[in-house]
This record gives C-alpha cells, sequence and structure tokens, in this order.
C-alpha cells in the first residue's frame, strides 16, 4: 500500500482548519503532519519536518497578521521564491471563501482553488489532482513510526508516540498529555485516532489513551478510572465493558469476563 501524501493545513479559524483535517484523513489519501493558524508556524512546519510536506492547503485570509486579508498569498508568494531557489517546497491548494486572488495564485502555481465550505468530494479531488501531478512512488506505509506534532508556545515539537500517553478534548481545544506536560495539538480525536489506529482507546468522547500508557483501571464509585502515566482518566460507563476487556485482549494472567 501507498503512503498517503504529507499534508500540510493553514488555516487560521479551528472549525474549517479541524473540519478540512476530517475529510483530508477521510479520504486516505492525505495524512495532516501539522494543522496551524499562521504563516510562521506553516514555516517552522515545513522546516522541522522529518520529511518533505508533499501539499499544503492555504487559506488567503489570516487574522492577526499583516494584510489579513492577503496573508496566505503573501505566504504563497514566499514560497514560489524558495522555489526557485531549489529549496523542496510543497505543492499549494488554496481553501478560502473568495475568489478575489485566483488570478495571481495561479500564477504563482496553485494547483487547485477549493472554496468554502468545503465538501469531502472537492477535497478527494484535490488530493488526487496532486498526486497525478506529483507522481509519487509508493512508499511504505510506516504506522508505527507515525509521530505527533504539538505545538509548544510558537515552537513546534514531533514526538515519538510512545510520548503519548493521551489526547484529550476541551471545548474547541485539543491536547497531548506528555512526560513533559499538556502541548496544544490541532487534529481531533476522531482524526488521531483513525490515524493512530487499535493501540489508542477512545474512552469517553472526551479522551484518547494509548494502551501501552495504561498501568490500571479501577473502580471509584460507579465509575471505572483508568492510570495513564500520571492522568487518572474517567471511563464513559458505555464504554467501561468494551474498554476492559481490550486492555485484558492486550494482557495476561486474567480472563476477558468477569
Amino acid at each position: 500500500m501507498a503512503e498517503p501524501m504529507r499534508v500540510l493545513v493553514l488555516e487560521d479559524e479551528w472549525p474549517a482548519r479541524n473540519y478540512l483535517t476530517q475529510l483530508i484523513e477521510k479520504s486516505g489519501l492525505g495524512h495532516v503532519v501539522a494543522a496551524v493558524p499562521s504563516p510562521a508556524l506553516a514555516t517552522e512546519a515545513i522546516a522541522s519536518a522529518p520529511a518533505p510536506i508533499d501539499i499544503a492547503f492555504v487559506d488567503i485570509h489570516l487574522a492577526g497578521e499583516i494584510e489579513p486579508e492577503r496573508a496566505g498569498l503573501t505566504w504563497i508568494e514566499a514560497l514560489a521564491q524558495a522555489h526557485t531557489r531549489g529549496e523542496p517546497t510543497p505543492k499549494v491548494v488554496l481553501s478560502t471563501a473568495s475568489k478575489e486572488h485566483a488570478m495571481r495564485a495561479y500564477d504563482l502555481g496553485v494547483v487547485d482553488y477549493l472554496l468554502k465550505p468545503f465538501t469531502e468530494t472537492r477535497v478527494r479531488e484535490s488530493l488526487q489532482r496532486v498526486s497525478t501531478q506529483l507522481s509519487l512512488p509508493p512508499r511504505a506505509v510506516v504506522d508505527a513510526d507515525v509521530r505527533i506534532a504539538a505545538r509548544k508556545g510558537r515552537s513546534i515539537l514531533f514526538l515519538d508516540r510512545a510520548r503519548a500517553h493521551a489526547f484529550e478534548a476541551e471545548g474547541r481545544l485539543c491536547y497531548v498529555h506528555t512526560d513533559e506536560g499538556r502541548l496544544d495539538i490541532d487534529l481531533s480525536l476522531s482524526s488521531l485516532q483513525a490515524v493512530l489506529g487499535a493501540s489508542y482507546l477512545r474512552v469517553h468522547r472526551n479522551w484518547l489513551v494509548s494502551i501501552a500508557s495504561v498501568s490500571a483501571m479501577e473502580r471509584e464509585d460507579s465509575d471505572w478510572v483508568l492510570t495513564v502515566g500520571n492522568l487518572r482518566v474517567h471511563v464513559a460507563r458505555d464504554r467501561a465493558s468494551t474498554i476492559r476487556e481490550k486492555l485484558l485482549a492486550s494482557a495476561i494472567g486474567l480472563r476477558t469476563t468477569s
């Protein structure tokens, strides 16, 4: 099986960034290695990525930037200059609500123009278009080696999966819990679960935990609570039986049913 394209999402609005990320992951054609709200973080993600990023979905209007109405286009212009210097740069798809800068974008080599609101079909079409242009050779899928990109201030950290004990959703935000503390992450729990696979368990609508990091499961009043690293995570009541069976299935010494 060929590895999905490595994707960067540059979008300042969290709901749009999260939704686009989910559509990309759902397509099976792309894997979002970084989803960021600013050009500075996008540039840092490209520079620090362990492997070249194949495609960047870029919004034109980015709040908080100089000339926010064309900040994404300014970043694409800088990307085009880097390309002329021979630096590896991703293909670009605009993901925006306006066609205002379409002609300038195509002059810069933008591959596709994805208008909001996003749809699953159009996102897939954009990914397929880029895939055809890139003509990427087959790349082995190394699921066990997928790393977690997280934000700490203005830095992007790339974490081995063993360091990611749990993921927590809190309101519109999402975090990864590590030995170093809680770090910001832009993917939803559903997207993370789809990529990370069976080694992580969705124990609650707000929690995704690493099986390897669970050291205990105990009763607390009428609830089950997991010890995950230095965390105590409550298990949703309707999932407790399934979670217990899955944890016991990865261990020896006790039966999976009581």
